[in-house]
C-alpha cells in the first residue's frame, strides 16, 4: 500500500540548471512565455537583469541588461498581461519599472526608501485582484510603503514606525485581500518577528502578532480573494499557517506552525493553480512541497461567544536537496501547473518539473 501511496506523490525534478556569473537575488516567471528572469548583484557592484527563454532541456540567454545598483527583487505583480512591465526595487531604495523591449530607461522610477529595498509585490496586474495597479515596496529603512505608478513620486501609503518606537529591518511584504474595487491589504514581516498586517482601505493597522523569529517571507495563498490563508516563514525553519476568515477580537487569527528544518525558510510560494499548496525554499538548499488540510470546521464561538477561527493541519508531499547554499528566491509559472524556477547561492538558476499534482 505504501509503495503505491510512494508512487502517487509529487515528485520534484531538476529540468535544466544554469550556472551564473553573479549573485541571484530574485527569478521571476514572465507571465503568459516561456521565458524567465534572473535579478541580481555582479561582483563589481552593479545590477543585473537576464532574460532567458526556456528550449526543452537548455535555457538561451535573450538578454543581459546591467544596471548601476544591485537588484534585490521584481515583480509583475501590478502590470498589464499586453505590458508584462518588471518592477524592481535595489539596494540604493530605487524603485524601477523596466519594459524589457526597451529597458535604456525605466518608464517609471523614484527613490522610495533610504535604504536597501529587501521585497516588492504587485496587485492589481495581469487581471489578478480588483482595483488599481499598486506596488508595495518593505525596506530596511523600516518603513512599507504603497505606490500607484500612475502617481508620480508619492506613495499612495506609508506605514512607517511610530514616534518613539525603533525602526525594524521590513523582510518580507505581500498583498492580499483584493476581492474588489475597495478592499486591498498588506502584510509585511521583520527582522524581529513582528507581523504586521495593514488595511488600505481603512489605512489602519488591522492585526499584529509576533513569531519570535526574524519574518523571511509572507505570502497570501491568493491575492485576488477574500483573505483566505497567510503564510509566513523564518530564520528557525519553521513556518506558520494562519486561517485569515475568522479574526477573534483579542486572540487574532488561528495558525499551525511546522519546523521544516534547522536553517532559515527563506521563501513560499503558493502554486498558482491550487492554493492549498505551497512550496518553501530553504537556507540548506532544499526545497519542500506541503499541502495545507482544513479542519472539519473553520471556526467556533469562545466561551464569550466569540467567533475564532480553527487552524488545520500541514503534511509534507515531497522534499529535494538541490544545492549546498540557500534557495533564495522561487517562482511558479503562473501558466504551466507544475514549472517553476528557484535560484541559489551557488549562482544557479535551477527550472524544476513538479509531476502528479493534479493527485494532491
Amino acid at each position: 500500500m505504501s509503495a503505491a501511496v510512494g508512487a502517487e506523490r509529487p515528485q520534484v525534478v531538476s529540468h535544466v540548471q544554469q550556472a551564473l556569473s553573479y549573485t541571484v537575488f530574485d527569478c521571476k516567471w514572465v507571465p503568459r512565455s516561456a521565458r524567465l528572469l534572473c535579478l541580481g548583484s555582479a561582483a563589481r557592484g552593479t545590477g543585473i537583469i537576464q532574460l532567458y527563454e526556456l528550449h526543452g532541456g537548455r535555457l538561451e540567454l535573450l538578454r543581459e541588461i546591467e544596471k548601476p545598483k544591485p537588484i534585490k527583487c521584481g515583480t509583475f505583480g501590478a502590470t498589464s498581461l499586453q505590458q508584462r512591465y518588471l518592477a524592481t526595487g535595489d539596494f540604493d531604495g530605487n524603485l524601477n519599472i523596466w519594459n524589457l523591449e526597451a529597458p535604456e530607461l525605466p518608464v517609471y522610477s523614484v527613490k522610495g526608501h533610504k535604504e536597501i529595498i529587501n521585497s516588492i509585490d504587485g496587485v492589481g496586474g495581469l487581471g489578478i485582484g480588483e482595483g488599481a495597479p499598486e506596488i508595495v515596496t518593505g525596506s530596511r529603512d523600516g518603513t512599507v510603503k504603497v505606490w500607484d505608478p500612475r502617481q508620480n513620486d508619492t506613495p499612495v501609503a506609508n506605514m512607517e514606525p511610530v514616534q518613539g518606537e525603533s525602526k525594524r529591518d521590513c523582510w518580507t511584504v505581500a498583498f492580499g485581500n483584493a476581492y474588489n474595487q475597495e478592499e486591498r491589504v498588506v502584510c509585511a514581516g521583520y527582522d524581529n518577528g513582528d507581523i504586521k498586517l495593514f488595511d488600505l482601505k481603512m489605512m489602519s493597522l488591522r492585526w499584529e502578532t509576533n513569531i519570535k523569529n526574524g519574518v523571511c517571507s509572507v505570502e497570501f495563498d491568493r491575492k485576488d480573494i477574500n483573505m483566505n490563508k497567510l503564510v509566513a516563514t523564518s530564520l528557525e525553519g519553521k513556518f506558520h499557517v494562519f486561517d485569515m476568515r475568522t479574526q477573534h477580537p483579542t486572540k487574532g487569527f488561528a495558525s499551525v506552525s511546522e519546523k521544516a528544518q534547522k536553517s532559515t525558510i527563506w521563501q513560499v510560494r503558493h502554486l498558482p493553480q491550487n492554493r492549498d499548496v505551497f512550496m518553501t525554499s530553504g537556507g540548506s538548499g532544499s526545497l519542500h512541497l506541503w499541502k495545507y488540510e482544513y479542519p472539519a470546521q473553520r471556526s467556533r464561538k469562545d466561551s464569550e461567544g466569540s467567533e475564532m477561527g480553527v487552524a488545520g493541519s500541514v503534511s509534507l508531499l515531497q522534499n529535494v536537496t538541490l544545492s549546498t547554499q540557500p534557495i533564495s528566491s522561487l517562482d511558479w509559472s503562473p501558466d504551466k501547473k507544475g514549472l517553476c524556477v528557484c535560484g541559489a547561492f551557488d549562482q544557479t538558476v535551477r527550472v524544476l518539473i513538479v509531476t502528479k499534482l493534479n493527485k494532491v
